[in-house]
């Protein structure tokens, strides 16, 4: 894991992983308890998806961290892991609100799948910037997830529609050998030569397009929905 995030140390790395894990462990749990302390009538609903998302983000990091050792790994199984982690965070952030304040059904699901598309749009994102950012903007080490290895969603797009580059790039993560920052660099040109960064910031676009279009169907005021378009094209603009 990265020892510094958004320019500040990550909780692990000052306080040892245990105690990080516990506190994650503390913070969910109060999470639900102000769920279920709310006066809403559908707080048990709210904390039903509260619950939800965090198995589906389980799951997902548990795919993530199996993937490090797979060579094999399809862009289909990766998009699926994303869904499954950022994907949810976000769609159950998106849509919580919602039901707590006992929203139509329709309104409940037009936010669960803006957030959805909109967390694969992030995600998509998030590692371009840890492949191209600038770290003195992104506050995260650069390619700290080309050192560990990781099947991201530019690098598995590399590794199975790549061509030469694909195939170059399948050999380095085969080895065992850990390149300094230019040996680095140089897995970052051969994820570009393969069409990964391209295709990941369209493919971030064509999320939004999705995202946008998910709220089309429901009635809501100007104001609140603007301020979610705005949003969403904040995460494929950004740099941080």
């Amino acid at each position: 894991g990265d020892t510094e995030r958004r320019h500040r140390p990550t909780v692990w790395a000052v306080w040892g992983i245990t105690s990080a894990i516990l506190t994650g462990d503390a913070l969910l749990a109060l999470a639900q308890e102000v769920l279920l302390d709310s006066n809403s009538p559908h707080r048990a609903a709210a904390a039903r998806l509260l619950a939800e998302a965090t198995r589906h983000l389980v799951r997902g990091q548990v795919q993530d961290v199996a993937f490090e050792q797979r060579s094999d790994v399809t862009l289909p199984e990766c998009l699926e892991m994303v869904s499954g982690k950022t994907g949810a965070l976000i769609s159950a952030s998106a849509a919580i609100g919602a039901v707590l304040a006992g929203a139509p059904a329709a309104m409940v699901n037009a936010l669960s799948s803006f957030g959805a598309q909109l967390g694969l749009a992030f995600q998509l994102v998030d590692d371009l910037l840890g492949i191209w950012g600038d770290p003195a903007i992104t506050g995260k080490p650069v390619f700290s997830d080309l050192r560990s290895r990781k099947k991201t969603l530019p690098v598995t797009y590399a590794l199975t529609h790549g061509g030469p580059a694909g195939r170059e790039l399948a050999r380095w993560l085969a080895g065992s050998d850990m390149p300094g920052e230019a040996g680095l660099r140089r897995v970052a040109e051969l994820v570009e030569a393969a069409g990964a960064r391209d295709w990941a910031a369209a493919e971030a676009q064509r999320r939004i397009v999705a995202a946008t279009a998910a709220l089309a169907g429901v009635p809501m005021q100007a104001g609140p929905r603007e301020d979610l378009i705005a949003i969403a094209h904040f995460i494929v603009a950004r740099e941080v």
